[in-house]
Order: C-alpha cells, then structure tokens, then sequence
C-alpha cells in the first residue's frame, strides 16, 4: 500500500495518476483534508480517508497499512510547517511504514535566502535522524511559479521584477512521473536524491527573449528595485510578510541557489523533460 498525502493537490493529484497507471487501484491509497474533493478517486478503487498535517490524531487511520508514504510538503512555512512535517513523519513511523518519502527541493540549505529551504533542509534532518528508510526527493523549481512572475508582461512588452538569477524550472507532470516510478521500483534513493530537474537554468532576461520569440513581438526585461516590487505587492492585497518571503526568491536566486541541474530526472522519465517554452506557449492567447 502506498499512501500519497495532498492528493487533491496539484502535484499529488498528478503523482496519484501516475501510480494509477503503474499499479492497481487498491495498492493506492491517499491522505486528504476534505474527502469529498477525492470522492473521484475513491470511486475507481483507491482508498480515501481523511488526514490533516495539522490534525496528527487523523494520520493514524490516514497511514494505516503503509508500506509507503509520500509526503507532499505542507502549503505552511516556518516553524508550521516544520512541526506539521515532523508529525507527519512520526505517525507514519507508527503506522510501520517501512520507507517515507518527501517532495523537497533542490536548493534545500539551512542557510538559504529564501524562507522555504531552510524548512525543506529542517525536515530533511529529521527524516535522517529517525532512522526510517526515507528518500527526500530534491524537486527542481517549479516551472508553474513563472506565469506569476510574469505580471502584465504579455501585455505592456516589460517583463518586470527584482534582479535574478538562473532557475532550473521543472514541470510538475515531470516531476509526478518520475515520483510514481520512484514509489513503484526497487528503492532507487536512499536520502535526498540527486537533483531532479530540468536540464537548463533559465533567467528572466532568457524567459523574456523566448516570450518575444513565441509572440513575435519584443518582450524587455526591466529590472526593479526590490523595494518597489515589494510596495508594488502590497499595494495589490498581499501581505507584507508574504511580499517579504517572495522576494526572497529573487534574493536566493540571484545568490545562484536555484542554478543545479542534472541528469537524473531524464533517467527516469526515459526521455527530455518538458522544456519551460512548451509552458510559455501556453500561456500566449492563440489568434
């Protein structure tokens, strides 16, 4: 039995179809906060039940059975987060599960610049202390953050934001593959993995050129002061400790952070991950 917890989320959702494909209906099973939104999938044999991070009495029944269980990291940051991870560690510890699986980062550090890592590499040190077979899968950027980062580009031809740095953005649909086959074969990892990736890192300035080239119009890259962007946020309703946590993104990047790439996720999908310009050409209204 294998248990993916944030199923109805965007990268659990599409970990869990790919199982699906991999493995009968009934060796699945998935850990959600509301039931309902995974009537779908209990309704083609996986086992649904209910289990919150931030509830830890609701993950025994939740990791009943596991042989294995994925934890897909919790949407919290901080210390939240940290605390919901671990507890979701021990009670998949006291379910018996014979290895625990988490969807870290690539640019998991303690001393990272951007708040997110250091609670990747804190849950990381967890899994290691438990003595748990456990593999921390070092996910590259996600490739679904650009489009936010893009503001009115497409349509004032000024893609602008804080000074970056390269990023190896990865797509989620990548990433669920080569999860599922992780989950399915022999343990491949014991540990964090090597990072699994695109094989390139892009800048904004290199996402600009491919965007002027899929429109035919130029796109410029205008660096703003981070300050600016910031006021800029918060002026459009988002917190200011939020604004805060997302320019240290453009920090760390910068800082080169986000820069690893390798050839492991390749290996595993047998194949080229999907290029940051296929998602971009979604992105581009067709005439």
């Amino acid at each position: 039995m294998i248990i993916v917890t944030g199923a109805t989320g965007t990268l659990g959702s599409q970990i869990v179809e790919q199982l699906l494909a991999r493995i009968p209906a009934d060796r699945v099973g998935v850990s959600v906060r509301d039931t309902a939104r995974a009537a779908d999938l209990a309704a083609r044999g996986v086992r649904v039940r209910q289990g919150d991070f931030a509830d830890p009495d609701s993950l025994a029944s939740a990791f009943e059975g596991a042989t294995q269980v994925l934890l897909v990291s919790s949407n919290e940051s901080g210390t939240s987060a940290v605390a919901q991870h671990t507890a979701a560690i021990d009670a998949a510890r006291a379910a018996g599960t014979e290895r625990i699986l988490y969807t870290s980062h690539q640019g998991a550090a303690a001393d990272s610049l951007f708040a997110l890592m250091p609670d990747h590499a804190a849950t990381e040190r967890y899994l290691a202390e438990t003595g748990t077979p456990y593999t921390s899968l070092r996910n590259g950027f996600y490739a679904s953050t650009v489009p936010l980062l893009l503001g009115r580009a497409l349509e004032t031809g000024e893609l602008a934001a804080p000074a970056d740095g390269p990023v190896s953005w990865t797509a989620h649909r990548d990433l669920a593959a080569a999860t599922a086959r992780i989950l399915t074969e022999e343990p491949r990892f014991d540990g964090p993995t090597p990072p699994l990736t695109a094989p390139n890192a892009l800048d904004l300035k290199d996402i600009a050129e491919i965007l002027t080239d899929l429109t035919g119009r130029p796109i410029r890259r205008v660096v703003m002061g981070d300050e600016k962007w910031v006021a800029g946020l918060i002026e459009h309703g988002v917190p200011a400790p939020q604004a805060a946590m997302l320019l240290g993104m453009f920090h760390a990047s910068r800082n080169g952070e986000f820069t690893t790439t390798g050839a492991t996720l390749s290996s595993l999908l047998d194949r080229t991950p999907t290029p940051l310009r296929t998602l971009l050409a979604g992105l581009i209204p067709s005439n």
